[in-house]
């Protein structure tokens, strides 16, 4: 199977989540025998941090599109869409609109959208915002749509957009990076955090923390990540990693005793939406302190694979448990993990849908019935 995909970026895992899940989706889809070519808009601030400027020999004839501006690549794209089986349009991708619009002409791909993002996506439609990387016609022009939040976001994805097939596809983890390593001294603390800065889950890492640092004065914390605004609430005991790369997340993970996995408020409160980071921790074998969402115990049995915290004093008892403890609940995780977890087995997954739309015996879905999106729109 031939696949173009439009997204974010795959080239660049600097201050964004979606590069490290497409290369491990890409790299398993690769492994099991399909092509893809990979559109991503070439700007500045991932150009300036890029650690994947090419496709590893691993990914054989498959290929990296970077480009300046959609009427750059509007006719060559074109040409691709009219060899693949498949097109794929991403949350966030700079030119969704475009892309989309492409490949609706196209015809002959299966249309696939896929939101990395779904509830920070529905979040901004009911409040009235505008979402460039949605259609203006919602997304009942897609054959499929596929969504990183499982749960009520899926029947959202379909009253709210007029999706018709929705599935969920979840977060996942390559085994080959993310793996037990040997600890690195730089990165030893009694909890580490890694994640970008964002203001909405920024209450709940400061309760599980901020506050349980402040409380342990002489033990070291690490958080790394980027775009940390001057005013976060550091104390002297709190260290900072700015832009930790994905080869070095290994060590990162390996390194702690506990790490803290916190949920974007709107991911949290809509559930059934695993980080990548959480599925990354847990394949290193790291032990895991995690935010209560609904449909967490899905992915990992609590207090067996992973720890839950709703206030500082749960995180200060996850801290006070032996180190035995910690090591038991992330060999636990780890075993998961390899079972459930990898990109492996979300790109089987994917390619399952894909062959479930081509060889249903029923037309695909008409591509036309928007019209209770439209009337929904300010």
């Amino acid at each position: 199977m031939r696949i173009a995909i439009f997204g974010l970026t795959i080239s660049s895992s600097w201050g964004n989540g979606h590069a490290t899940l497409w290369r491990g989706l890409c790299k398993a889809l690769a492994q099991l025998g399909h092509e893809f070519i990979f559109f991503e808009r070439d700007v500045s601030y991932y150009a300036s941090a890029r650690d994947w400027p090419s496709l590893p020999p691993s990914m054989g004839d498959s290929q990296l599109v970077l480009y300046s501006d959609w009427s750059t690549i509007e006719s060559r794209a074109r040409r691709e869409l009219a060899s693949c089986d498949t097109a794929i349009v991403s949350s966030y991708c700079f030119d969704a609109q475009a892309a989309t619009d492409a490949i609706l002409d196209a015809q002959h791909p299966l249309a696939v959208f896929y939101d990395l993002d779904t509830p920070v996506t529905l979040d901004a439609l009911r409040s009235g915002k505008q979402v460039p990387y949605i259609p203006w016609r919602g997304l009942g022009d897609f054959d499929l749509v596929l969504s990183y939040t499982g749960g009520a976001a899926l029947e959202a994805l379909r009253s709210d957009l007029c999706a018709h097939r929705v599935r969920a596809l979840y977060g996942h983890v390559d085994p080959d990076v993310h793996q037990p390593v040997d600890p690195v001294a730089r990165y030893e603390a009694v909890l580490s955090w890694l994640g970008t800065y964002s203001a909405d889950r920024q209450a709940m890492l400061e309760e599980l923390f901020v506050a349980p640092a402040r409380l342990r004065p002489n033990r070291k914390f690490l958080i790394a990540g980027a775009q940390y605004p001057e005013h976060f609430p550091w104390s002297n005991n709190v260290y900072f990693v700015y832009h930790l790369p994905p080869q070095e997340h290994a060590a990162f993970f390996s390194s702690s005793r506990l790490t803290l996995n916190v949920t974007r408020e709107p991911m949290a409160r809509m559930g059934w939406c695993p980080s990548g980071r959480l599925f990354e921790a847990a394949a290193c074998g790291a032990a895991v302190l995690s935010d209560e969402w609904c449909g967490l115990d899905d992915f990992y049995t609590p207090g067996k694979e992973v720890l839950v915290a709703r206030y500082t004093s749960d995180a200060l008892a996850a801290l006070d448990m032996s180190d035995a403890q910690l090591r038991s609940i992330g060999r636990a995780a780890r075993e998961r993990t390899l079972d459930e977890h990898t990109s492996l087995h979300r790109a089987k997954q994917l390619i399952h849908y894909l062959e479930e739309l081509r060889s249903a015996s029923h037309p695909l879905t008409s591509r036309s019935s928007t019209q209770q999106f439209d009337a929904a729109r300010p």
